[in-house]
């Protein structure tokens, strides 16, 4: 972690520069309507038009890039799920959903913290304490999937938590949804014949509690 805060703060320094130019001239782009929008009168100032950006730049992007690189790991893995999908580009809302549940590019949610003493399978947890939820393990939850550690991409009644739930669902799904049936569709249709070009097990995973995804997808086509 230490070793990557330099750049950390780099993105940071970016950022801040990048609104002050949009302040003093705003474009047609997101970070200018950021700094015109008010409600009630009041606008952002510095500081959360900066968090905004920030926020924006690392769950609208990382997760995103995650959420293609493990389908498509997961896909290449599973040929048969491959070429359903390949053969039947209408079958990409199921297949998403299917993606996000098998491979999650969230695995961990952020902390959450009991508003009162709860049992949960037989432990106690006590007001105040810290939990993490484990959106992966939850993904895979025998109670709620049939043959849950099968890719199948026509599952219907999809209930995975990958976006999160309740007031923390991600506000980004929607687009996030359809980024990936684009990628996923376009991909397959124009590289049919796509295969990986190392062994699954050589491949790097970056390392984290919270987000799931490749250091790289080595590719051949």
């Amino acid at each position: 972690m230490l070793l990557k805060l330099p750049a950390f703060i780099g993105l940071l320094r970016y950022i801040r520069k990048i609104c002050q130019m949009r302040r003093a001239d705003p474009q047609d782009d997101l970070i200018s309507d950021l700094v015109r929008a008010t409600e009630n009168g009041d606008a952002l100032n510095d500081e959360e038009l900066q968090g905004m950006v920030a926020i924006l730049l690392i769950a609208g992007h990382e997760t995103t890039v995650n959420l293609i690189g493990n389908g498509m790991l997961a896909l290449l893995e599973n040929r048969d799920q491959f070429e359903l999908l390949r053969t039947n580009p209408a079958l990409i809302k199921t297949a998403t959903e299917e993606l996000l549940r098998y491979s999650p590019p969230v695995e961990t949610a952020t902390e959450r913290y009991a508003r009162e003493d709860i049992i949960i399978d037989g432990v106690t947890i006590p007001r105040g304490e810290q939990v993490m939820a484990v959106i992966a393990s939850a993904n895979r939850d025998a109670s709620q999937f049939e043959n849950l550690d099968t890719l199948d991409l026509t599952r219907e009644n999809n209930k995975h938590l990958s976006f999160g739930q309740g007031i923390h669902y991600c506000v980004g799904a929607p687009l996030a949804r359809l980024e990936g049936h684009i990628a996923f569709n376009m991909l397959l249709a124009r590289m049919p014949n796509l295969q990986l070009a190392v062994p699954a097990d050589k491949l790097h995973w970056r390392p984290g509690l919270t987000l799931r995804g490749l250091e790289a997808l080595p590719l051949t086509f």
